[in-house]
């Protein structure tokens, strides 16, 4: 099992002002990094230029990140054992503060890219029942074993 996460944050202006110089500035090699961390697996790319964001229709200034990692460990040893770090302790001045849960991780089958439909699903079911098996976050975690009983994962494996 690899473990997927998916977050989003609201932008404080349009990709292309000035206030998100320095945000942009950073997504090339932060995702770079991302890339050549140990324990990555995939990342949902928004284009092929590297500073290219992921288009969805939940709003122009939602901004998402979606990624799948082999373990709890990999993926944090990037986001908090990294130059992601500094970018991250940033984020008040690109983003709004958020008054609701905006990240989440969830299991998935080695192999298996979820859809960006099926992680704002997993965000929404957190958002409303709280941390389970199927959507949890590094304070609420959940290992693999208990989510290997869901029917994605049964799904998968046919």
């Amino acid at each position: 099992m690899h473990l997927a996460q998916f977050n989003v944050a609201h932008l404080r202006a349009p990709l292309d002002s000035p206030a998100l110089a320095d945000f942009v500035a950073a997504l090339e090699p932060i995702n770079a990094l991302s890339d050549a961390a140990p324990g990555f697996v995939w990342r949902m790319k928004g284009g092929e230029d590297p500073t290219d964001t992921i288009q969805h229709e939940y709003g122009d200034l939602l901004l998402v990140n979606f990624s799948v990692w082999e373990s709890r460990e990999a993926l944090w040893n990037f986001v908090y054992r990294s130059a992601h770090l500094d970018v991250m302790r940033r984020r008040r001045e690109w983003f709004h503060r958020a008054a609701e849960s905006y990240t989440v991780m969830w299991w998935v089958p080695g192999g298996y890219r979820p859809s960006l439909d099926e992680a704002m699903a997993r965000l929404e079911l957190l958002r409303a029942q709280g941390p389970g098996p199927e959507a949890f976050t590094f304070k609420d975690f959940y290992e693999s074993s208990d989510a290997a009983h869901l029917p994605a994962a049964a799904e998968v494996r046919k």
